[in-house]
């Protein structure tokens, strides 16, 4: 007795075999002998045994029962069906032999199920009715030394990674992740964007002895589709995952490729929640918004790298009294090193001069107002807009006020740095990114300028804690929300080829984010 075939689906076999005679003669024939089973009813049993998946009493019923027992048992565990049903239609009689026709179904799984009309030759032999045997009883176009076997999309790439590592595999209840914790934040995404491409196919074949397909009886769908390939680099999204999760806050972190605008990471911890706030929540983005300031007054002529600017503890702007991080000074200094420093009242008090959409239009040139449509997600960069008051423009000068970022925008303008020009993120290789809003980076003399100055911040600034993580450039920040009793840090920066940017709620200042950062770059070598 084979596997499958429960007692609820016997029944239904039962019900569904249905003789229906044909041809000219009133009586039905009968082998010689007496009490000989006619045709039909033969035909009946046998098809009752076979849906049932009992090959033993199949073959007893076959003129060639041991070639019979082998191949009807095969098919069976070939297929693997849930059930098998199967209806007698008519049954042509004559003397010696007869023929039956049949359509059986077999149920792969929910929702798949295969169903083709077939006919049985019988024969008079020995005094009693039997199947003629050939592979053909199993089906039409099944030939001697073939075997059935179904061919799905299950262990195969899904979604791979920009080195070919498999990130989603086909399942039978469809996409899951190759591996436990493999990018926790986009597998939604991911998941979405490959089933949106391409349902679950399958298929029936005919294979040698070998397993080789020598002819497809059956196809529902593709069963062989190419993975989607991410940008994703697991080694850095596994990397990027650690950092995060080591952090005492909640914590994000965004890694994009500059030279290609390849997404490489994106990563929260528990404690940021299952939303994808790294790359759409926007923030105020404190001091790493210095960077988009400096920007403006280099491009302005308001200043350059080496003009010497005054720092004091704190800074009466109009009506806005600006204070630098625990109201610490310095002797006037250059802009780089006020920069590296990051004096709140030097950027406020160089910024007040500037005009009201000076910000803005800087911000722009780093991406923070730009708009991409990237298949699979939804991402914001920022909204910095012109200021309407003097206020505004001090508070927007330091990232405060009504200036916005996520870490996808920093991760954006810390690349744009990177690499001189504008960047276009992208999440696949083979699907394209819409630029909705494009941008245009600022000058290469600018560009140069910037380079020196977020180094200048982990050489001997507010990140000497990446100062053992290689050639790092970037720029720290904190930001007050909510009452301004509290404040979130970041970082922003990049180091050769992976910009990245890196938000802890609530941490009061930027250390835990650039000891995540560090974190981070220590685990990709």
């Amino acid at each position: 007795m084979l596997a499958g075939g429960a007692a609820a689906v016997v029944a239904i076999v039962v019900a569904a075999v249905v003789v229906v005679w044909g041809g000219s003669s009133p009586d039905k024939p009968q082998a010689s002998g007496s009490g000989a089973e006619d045709p039909g009813t033969v035909a009946s049993r046998f098809l009752l045994a076979f849906a049932e998946g009992n090959a033993d009493a199949a073959a007893a019923l076959i003129d060639d029962p041991r070639a019979a027992s082998v191949l009807l048992a095969d098919a069976r565990r070939g297929l693997a069906p849930v059930s098998v049903s199967a209806r007698l239609g008519q049954v042509t009689p004559a003397a010696t032999r007869a023929t039956a026709t049949f359509q059986v179904s077999w149920t792969i799984a929910a929702g798949q199920v295969w169903s083709y009309d077939n006919s049985l030759d019988l024969v008079a032999a020995g005094g009693r009715w039997l199947v003629h045997w050939s592979p053909a009883v199993v089906h039409p176009k099944l030939r001697a030394g073939q075997q059935l076997a179904v061919r799905t999309r299950a262990g195969k790439n899904a979604v791979v990674d920009r080195n070919g590592r498999p990130v989603l595999t086909w399942q039978a209840a469809g996409t899951q992740p190759a591996e436990p914790g493999v990018a926790p934040l986009l597998v939604p995404a991911l998941q979405r964007t490959v089933s949106g491409r391409s349902q679950g196919g399958w298929s029936v074949v005919a294979t040698d002895v070998d397993g080789e397909v020598q002819e497809t009886l059956f196809g529902q769908g593709d069963v062989e589709v190419a993975p989607l390939t991410t940008t994703l680099s697991l080694p850095t999204q596994a990397a990027a995952q650690r950092a995060v999760d080591s952090a005492a806050y909640p914590a994000m972190l965004v890694a994009i490729q500059p030279s290609t605008g390849d997404l490489l990471a994106v990563a929260q911890n528990a404690a940021a929640g299952a939303e994808p706030k790294a790359l759409n929540g926007l923030y105020a983005p404190g001091s790493t918004f210095k960077i988009a300031t400096a920007a403006a007054l280099l491009e302005s002529g308001a200043a350059t790298a080496d003009t010497i600017a005054d720092c004091p503890a704190t800074a009466r702007i109009g009506q806005r009294t600006i204070p630098n991080d625990d109201q610490f000074s310095f002797p006037p200094l250059p802009l780089h090193s006020a920069f590296a420093h990051s004096c709140n009242t030097t950027f406020a008090q160089l910024a007040s001069t500037l005009p009201p959409d000076a910000l803005a239009d800087a911000a722009s040139g780093f991406g923070l107002n730009a708009d991409f449509t990237i298949p699979g997600i939804t991402t914001e960069a920022g909204k910095v807009v012109p200021t309407t008051s003097g206020a505004e423009q001090v508070e927007s000068a330091i990232g405060q006020g009504t200036v916005q970022a996520s870490p996808f925008g920093l991760a954006l303008m810390a690349a744009t740095v990177a690499r001189g020009d504008e960047v276009t993120p992208r999440l696949w290789q083979e699907l394209e990114t819409s630029v909705n809003t494009g941008y245009r980076a600022p000058s290469v003399e600018v560009i140069a300028a910037l380079r020196t100055m977020m180094r200048e911040v982990v050489t001997g600034g507010t990140a000497t804690g990446l100062r053992g993580d290689g050639v790092v450039y970037g720029k720290t920040g904190t930001a007050q929300f909510g009452d301004g009793s509290r404040a979130n840090g970041w970082f922003a920066g990049y180091r050769d080829d992976v910009a990245f940017a890196v938000l802890l709620l609530g941490s009061d200042s930027s250390k835990p984010a650039v000891t995540v950062s560090s974190a981070f770059l220590g685990a990709l070598g």
